[in-house]
């Protein structure tokens, strides 16, 4: 299960450093892709749950899900880290995501999410503990 937030930064070949704990439970090879929540992050994926998605996506019917299923393979890479612990994040998705400078990579259960930092921050920002509360509340947590 991946939680907590770690901070660090894209270097200038693309590459951004991730977390031992994180790694370990990645695995050798993971996916990396753009979220399909609509904001403007990354998701890393074990390959056990890739296949999940994969799973979802082709009992979906085709003409409807065809821009997401587009989507999400699209944007999506093999990927690995290095000796050093660092994955490469190609250039196309460091420029959906805007990742420059700072990163936030995000633990969320299942998966995990990198953020330009500042994005992250100011997503955070419009969340209070009431829109929260309320926002259990209507899922019935």
């Amino acid at each position: 299960m991946f939680f907590g937030t770690h901070n660090h930064s894209v270097d200038k070949k693309g590459r951004v450093f991730v977390p031992a704990k994180y790694r370990e439970e990645l695995g050798e090879e993971f996916m990396l892709s753009r979220s399909p929540d609509g904001k403007r992050c990354l998701c890393v994926y074990p390959m056990s749950e890739w296949q999940k998605i994969d799973e979802k996506l082709k009992a979906l019917p085709a003409v409807a899900a065809g821009k997401l299923v587009r989507f999400m393979y699209s944007g999506a890479e093999v990927s690995s880290c290095d000796a050093q612990g660092r994955v490469l994040i190609p250039q196309n998705l460091r420029e959906y995501a805007g990742l420059e400078g700072d990163t936030a990579i995000i633990g969320m259960s299942s998966k995990l999410e990198i953020w330009n930092s500042e994005v992250f921050s100011a997503e955070q920002a419009e969340e209070t503990p009431e829109s929260i509360a309320a926002l259990a509340e209507t899922l019935g947590f």
